[in-house]
């Protein structure tokens, strides 16, 4: 198993599937010939200590002075200790998809020792109601894996959270000295899980160099616990750091303690700065040409970018490599009854990109002055379409999440037909922008080839605020986006905020009577609401006073440089609606409480809404319908047609009639065409638009091959109750 290269994750990021970043590493490594071994630490010590042997020692580790001082939940579980230990294992194995009629048995109520987690109980009937045993004895065995969380938290290692550890000292952190204190402190109960796991890896893999992805707070003590242990224990071991927190936080990093625990942190796409660096440890090229690379120097932290090459092309990076990883062991938990949550927490998805970047690259609260974002880079929908059957070959697993910042709509459209051409049955989901250019048909494409769901800014739900904000849509745009996506059976998640600059309390209160009437239509099927924070690297953050607020701090210092406190003169106390807002949407994200006045959300007087109460309703039933463009590409989803033909008597004559009959997954299709254009209707949808044919056919093309064939004008074909017929059947325009 030795390999010079170690590809690290630090705890934690997600229980049910491993965050994609070393396995894009790797991916590229392979078109290096170069070989590396990659680990998520954050599943592995989670198994540690979630099996019978690691509940034992973490009971074991509590003293009878510390339960005595507890609070009376923490008391509870440790009474319960037996049980807890006794459940653990067949527990772990079920969330991991090995013992499927463990669901019964959790469910009957007497299997799991509940502690505070289970009050919520009562949801559960609303929550899961048809949705089956497997799904509610997940939950309930999530529930039962959050009460142990709880108590590790409360009195054994308060840094520890199942997605996070030590989150705090990573966030705003501009000062090192809680890291620097936390790190030379009594290594707490996690850390030794975690040496003992970094430990057994160092001396199986023999690594030369060990690189690690810290994506976000969360991951970053962990990261320089890591470091550490290997400084003083494997001394010859170079260490680095790349990823989203250092991409993000660490770009003006002048702190020298940093290098204590590190050799090398690099910023932006990892691959270029990698390889420099590897030829760099070969002997190969002079530190002086490293890219995008933080070193120690002489007494100081100096930033080495003198590489001539530029990076690596998206399309050149090669495929994601998830081997070494150990896919079958992630759990999938279902944590909350929000739809697209449970998308991120249950099962294991294959992680893709469609496009580096964002193509709209404008919102004035996005960090677009960052290579990851500004930088976009599409690959073609061959190339991707190639990367995802290498990974259904490699995990054999068929779910993909494209995580993208913006899937282009263009794109989605040709990797559509690409997965309907190669008869790909895959499921996905992705990032969108609400663009108009998401017409009803292209939303049926995108199902077709196996679209499950999306997830879009709606943001501030306010025209205003979305122009200010450079968001590019509008709310009517949103709901009528999010109609044709809701009306193809794609699930609709919407990112909500408040509290944006000069947001007002009246806006706030029509933003939330906007989502209101979204779910009222349902149109939404799914949301969540934050709290606008400002950043360094973005528009907002870079010129505050254009946007009429004060900058407040921090002081900048020697360590991270992102988040920025702010005053808003001219809004509302933001922070107040934090709780009726979110409220407010959990109650309508489940189809309840849409008569509700808003006032009844919040504990202190709010204005009445000035939105009309039929705005959304208006917005999506008032549209102009989808004007038909000589670009549009057709398709045919309708499956196989077959000219029928029918006659009658009519006045004592035999008159005959054609039909068209398509045959379809679940139904037989019968679509009633006139004489003289059937054969060539037939023709065309079996022969050009059939989705599995390699031609493909433009409505210009459609257009002159019909009028050619003497069938008539093509406005008075395309206004015909056939082509309605046809439309419904499954003739897009795309």
């Amino acid at each position: 198993m030795s390999a010079n290269i170690l590809l690290l994750t630090p705890p934690f990021t997600q229980l049910n599937t491993p965050y994609p970043a070393t396995a894009y590493i790797k991916g590229f490594l392979n078109t290096l010939d170069v070989s590396a071994y990659q680990a998520d630490l954050g599943i592995e010590v989670i198994l540690k200590i979630f099996s019978r042997k690691g509940l034992e020692e973490l009971f074991a580790s509590v003293t009878e002075e510390i339960i005595k001082k507890a609070p009376a939940n923490a008391q509870r579980i440790y009474y319960l200790q037996e049980e807890y230990i006794l459940c653990i294992d067949p527990v772990i194995k079920f969330l991991q998809f090995e013992n499927p009629t463990l669901s019964y048995t959790i469910c009957e109520g007497d299997f799991l020792p509940q502690a505070s987690r289970f009050e919520q109980l009562d949801d559960l009937e609303w929550a899961f109601g048809t949705m089956g045993v497997q799904d509610k004895a997940r939950h309930l065995a999530t529930l039962y894996l959050e009460d142990i969380g709880d108590f590790i938290q409360e009195l054994v290692d308060p840094f520890f959270g199942f997605s996070r550890y030590a989150e705090r000292l990573g966030r705003s952190a501009v000062d090192f000295d809680p890291i620097e204190e936390a790190l030379q402190g009594t290594p707490t109960y996690i850390d030794h899980i975690l040496t003992e796991s970094l430990h057994e890896l160092l001396v199986s893999v023999q690594p030369k160099l060990v690189c690690m992805s810290v994506p976000f707070p969360g991951n970053l003590y962990g990261a320089f616990r890591i470091g550490k242990y290997i400084k003083e224990n494997f001394p010859s071991i170079q260490v680095a750091m790349g990823g989203g927190y250092p991409n993000t936080e660490l770009r003006s990093l002048q702190e020298p303690r940093v290098f204590k625990y590190m050799d090398f942190i690099t910023l932006d796409d990892g691959e270029r700065p990698l390889q420099n660096l590897l030829e760099y440890l070969d002997g190969k090229r002079s530190i002086e040409q490293l890219k995008r690379t933080y070193v120690f120097m002489d007494g100081k932290v100096i930033y080495k970018n003198k590489a001539l090459e530029r990076d690596i092309p998206f399309s050149n990076t090669g495929t994601p490599d998830y081997s070494d990883l150990p896919l079958k062991k992630y759990l999938s938990v279902i944590e909350i009854a929000n739809p697209m949550h449970r998308l991120w927490s249950d099962g294991r998805w294959n992680k893709l990109t469609m496009a580096h970047g964002c193509y709209w690259k404008k919102c004035t609260f996005c960090d677009i002055t960052l290579d990851y974002i500004k930088n976009y880079e599409p690959i073609s929908a061959a190339i991707i379409c190639d990367r995802m059957e290498e990974l259904i070959a490699q995990t054999g697993e068929t779910g993909f999440h494209f995580v993208d910042e913006a899937a282009p709509p263009a794109l989605m459209r040709e990797l559509a037909i690409e997965i309907l051409k190669r008869k790909l049955k895959v499921s996905w989901w992705t990032n969108i922008r609400f663009e108009e250019r998401f017409t009803y048909d292209l939303c049926r494409l995108l199902k077709a080839s196996g679209c499950i769901a999306v997830s879009g800014g709606l943001e501030v739900a306010s025209d205003r605020l979305l122009e200010l904000m450079k968001k590019g849509v509008t709310v009517s745009q949103v709901a009528r986006v999010a109609n044709n996506f809701t009306a193809s059976g794609i699930m609709v998640h919407a990112y909500l905020m408040y509290g944006f600059p000069t947001q007002t309390i009246q806006e706030t209160i029509d933003s939330l009577e906007m989502v209101r009437q979204l779910f009222q239509e349902e149109v939404l099927q799914s949301g969540f609401w934050h709290l606008f924070a400002m950043t360094s690297h973005a528009p907002i953050g870079l010129e505050p006073e254009k946007y009429k607020i004060i900058r407040t701090g921090p002081e900048k210092g020697l360590f991270a440089d992102n988040d920025l406190s702010h005053e808003d003169p001219f809004g509302a106390d933001h922070e107040q609606f934090s709780h009726g807002l979110k409220k407010a949407l959990f109650n309508y994200m489940h189809g309840i409480c849409m008569d509700y006045p808003l006032q009844e959300w919040f504990d202190f007087r709010v204005p009445r809404t000035t939105v009309p109460n039929n705005f959304i309703h208006n917005a999506i039933h008032h549209a102009l319908p989808q004007a038909l463009k000589p670009n549009h590409k057709g398709v045919w989803l309708g499956g196989r047609v077959s000219l029928k033909k029918t006659s009658f008597n009519k006045k004592g004559k035999k008159v005959e009639r054609f039909y068209l009959e398509a045959e379809q997954k679940s139904q037989t299709l019968q679509i009633k065409i006139g004489t003289k254009e059937s054969k060539w209707v037939a023709t065309i949808l079996n022969n050009h638009l059939a989705h599995s044919n390699t031609e493909e056919m433009t409505f210009q093309e459609f257009s002159q091959q019909f009028e050619a064939a003497g069938l008539g004008p093509i406005e008075v074909f395309v206004q015909s109750p056939v082509f309605q017929d046809l439309s419904e059947a499954g003739l897009l325009w795309v």
